[in-house]
């Protein structure tokens, strides 16, 4: 992956072209080609016209998408691939940098044969908890060729009403990471205006007493009622 700058400057004014819909998306998920000048990549671009609409989320999921790159970027975590809204071929959606890796990994394979990737789990893991994630399955943690973990499909964040399912439970018990305090910290005391913009203010508040809860806790927590887990796991 090229640096942030690059890509974002890409993603925002490339020429789109749909390759394809992604198959076992709920919503409408495309595959892209962008292009612009010499440069050339590949994005998933979510449309807000091809939402589903749900009880417990307004429409408009894919700022909530972007909302999670700026919070992990906020955080020092890049942990979330570069993603910016703009329009597209079907209007105005989030447009994600592909991750380009061996996607028969995931969570669970990771976590079991690499040890030495722990680290990024658990950043991620902090991530979940703050931007309150209720979706967080294992399929969508990809190992890039590039060996970082990246996160993806971020639209369930951001719900003021605590609801966190997650698949990423070893860590529960274990200690905070040293270098995840300062920006839980900094949070606390204010959520950056560029992720602020794209929530409601209640939702804004709950990031803050989230990660005020985690310092509060000094710890990951555990799921003593085995419920806060995603369907399916994978």
């Amino acid at each position: 992956m090229p640096e942030n700058e690059l890509a974002l400057d890409l993603l925002l004014s490339g020429d789109v072209e749909i390759e394809g819909r992604m198959p076992w998306s709920s919503n409408a998920t495309f595959l892209v080609n962008i292009r612009r000048g010499e440069h050339t990549a590949q994005a998933i671009y979510k449309p807000l016209r091809g939402e589903r609409p749900l009880w417990d989320f307004e429409p408009g999921l894919h700022r909530r998408e972007v909302a999670a790159y700026l919070l992990s970027e906020a955080m020092g975590f890049g942990v979330v691939p570069p993603t910016v809204i703009r329009d597209g071929p079907l209007g105005e959606g989030s447009m994600q940098w592909f991750v380009q890796g061996d996607h028969q990994e995931h969570y669970f394979t990771i976590f079991e044969k690499r040890e030495d990737l722990h680290d990024q789990l658990r950043l991620m893991a902090v991530l979940d908890i703050v931007a309150n994630n209720t979706d967080r399955k294992s399929g969508h943690c990809l190992l890039g060729y590039d060996e970082r973990i990246w996160g993806i499909d971020h639209g369930l964040c951001f719900a003021a009403e605590f609801k966190l399912r997650t698949v990423i439970w070893e860590f529960g018990g274990e200690a905070l990471p040293e270098h995840a305090i300062a920006p839980l910290l900094r949070l606390v005391q204010a959520v950056p205006l560029e992720i602020a913009t794209l929530l409601v203010d209640d939702e804004v508040a709950a990031i803050q007493e989230r990660a005020d809860w985690l310092l509060q806790q000094g710890e990951f927590p555990i799921d003593e009622s085995g419920r806060r887990y995603p369907w399916p796991l994978v």
